[in-house]
């Protein structure tokens, strides 16, 4: 069974409250208590967004999305009363997209999962418009980043001489903005606005996630030539000549 969201928190009742709301609204919601729940549930169900707890009883919501993160793509945001900078950064640099603490109100959380879902449902309208203006000499499906570095929109994920490297929904949506956008400076506001949808998202949850990209397509992400920072402004791809 196809479902939008999927609650995985530890506390019944806040699982509970939050899939009947969402699914007042129209945002077809199940809920699981436990680490073992959720895995049977992913094996049988297709899910669009995950809302995850750091807390799941004797085990943890951590060990859960690193083992989701090795064979499903969705989103996850987590939810959890735990707000520190370490569990925070934790949370992203695991494959986390977003951390929302408790307790949060259901209006706005509902807003932000929307706002996620419409996002990603575009997605593949926003590959299918930027192929189109690829180099005709290239593959439709393959923009050129650099020499030799390919964005491969077709599959979501980076080329780099025969070499594979995969791309988490949010770097591959950021780095197609940055290619609809190149050389020109993208401003912070309006990445959290165009490419997530979502002006709750704090700056330091962007600017993990630009690491991330520099991480995969840098030749050194300690000194980035391909993608620019502007202090105080945004973000820059810099114009590649052609090959």
């Amino acid at each position: 069974m196809k479902y939008q969201c999927l609650v995985i928190d530890d506390d019944v009742t806040i699982a509970e409250t939050t899939a009947e709301y969402f699914n007042i609204f129209d945002i077809q919601t199940a809920y699981v208590n436990s680490y073992e729940e959720a895995a049977a549930f992913l094996e049988q169900n297709s899910v669009s967004l995950l809302l995850l707890d750091i807390n799941l009883g004797e085990r943890s919501g951590f060990e859960l999305c690193k083992q989701i993160r090795r064979r499903y793509d969705m989103p996850i945001l987590f939810i959890s009363a735990r707000s520190s900078d370490e569990d925070i950064l934790t949370a992203l640099n695991i494959g986390g997209d977003d951390f929302i603490k408790k307790p949060f109100s259901l209006s706005i959380l509902l807003a932000k999962v929307k706002a996620i879902l419409r996002r990603y449902e575009k997605a593949a309208e926003a590959a299918q418009a930027v192929s189109a203006k690829a180099v005709s000499a290239e593959p439709p499906d393959r923009i050129r980043i650099a020499e030799e570095l390919y964005l491969d929109t077709g599959n979501h994920r980076i080329l780099r001489q025969g070499a594979e490297i995969p791309l988490k929904a949010m770097e591959y949506k950021m780095l197609l903005y940055l290619l609809e956008n190149r050389g020109r400076v993208v401003t912070k506001d309006e990445f959290l606005q165009n490419v997530w949808g979502d002006t709750f998202i704090g700056e330091g949850t962007l600017a993990v996630h630009i690491r991330h990209l520099r991480e995969k397509i840098e030749r050194d992400p300690n000194a980035p030539a391909l993608i620019r920072t502007v202090w105080g402004v945004g973000y820059l791809l810099e114009e590649q000549p052609e090959a």
